[in-house]
């Protein structure tokens, strides 16, 4: 179960960074966000792994966990996103309706997955749509900082809301597997420790 943890977590963390790069560059890392919108569609996984398709899907997440616990200068236009995310999906778990109207609107999403891909440019502009009309609408709303040029674009700016979907989704496994805020303050280290073991297990399995 600490395991799952960590990957959920760093799935929060994943979602968020690539969020973050969108914003300040304009550029991410494709395979991890292809991993990071497939768990939206990933309602019934057997373990938390399996919801970004194995722990290299969660790579990325993993390593920026590390980043962020172990290292004394975080980054915290990162820390707010991801603080952002996790409070986003405590106000979703208060709103039975909106979690209904979110499943629904994903499953009708996945039929155009399965023709386009979920790297599709029209599959990520109806996630941003969806989150527009759900998850927008709760307060605070997650706010994110970059370059204007980046944010003036409606192709990144769906992008970026595609993957806030994604962020959230990795927060409501995180609650699942029992997460909490108090388990975030106080075991940063033993978190950091595990990640560590799951980066080594990624290298191994992809090897």
């Amino acid at each position: 179960m600490r395991e799952a943890r960590v990957i959920a977590l760093a799935g929060v963390l994943q979602a968020s960074r690539l969020v973050r790069d969108i914003a300040t560059t304009g550029r991410t890392d494709a395979a991890s966000a292809r991993s990071s919108l497939d768990s939206v569609f990933r309602f019934d996984a057997d373990s938390a792994a399996d919801v970004f398709g194995g722990l290299g899907g969660v790579r990325l997440g993993l390593e920026t966990l590390l980043d962020q616990f172990e290292n004394d200068r975080r980054d915290l236009t990162l820390t707010q996103l991801v603080v952002g995310v996790l409070r986003l999906e405590r106000k979703l778990a208060n709103r039975p309706a909106m979690l209904r109207e979110l499943r629904g609107g994903i499953e009708s999403i996945q039929r155009q997955v399965d023709h386009l891909g979920v790297a599709h440019a029209s599959v990520q502009a109806r996630l941003a749509e969806l989150y527009v009309a759900t998850l927008s609408q709760l307060r605070p709303r997650v706010v994110v900082h970059g370059n204007p040029l980046q944010l003036s674009d409606a192709q990144k700016v769906e992008q970026i809301r595609a993957l806030l979907l994604a962020g959230v989704r990795a927060a409501v496994l995180w609650r699942q597997v029992g997460g909490s805020q108090l388990r975030l303050l106080f075991r940063r280290r033993e978190y950091a420790m595990l990640a560590r073991g799951l980066l080594t297990r990624s290298t191994l399995d992809s090897g």
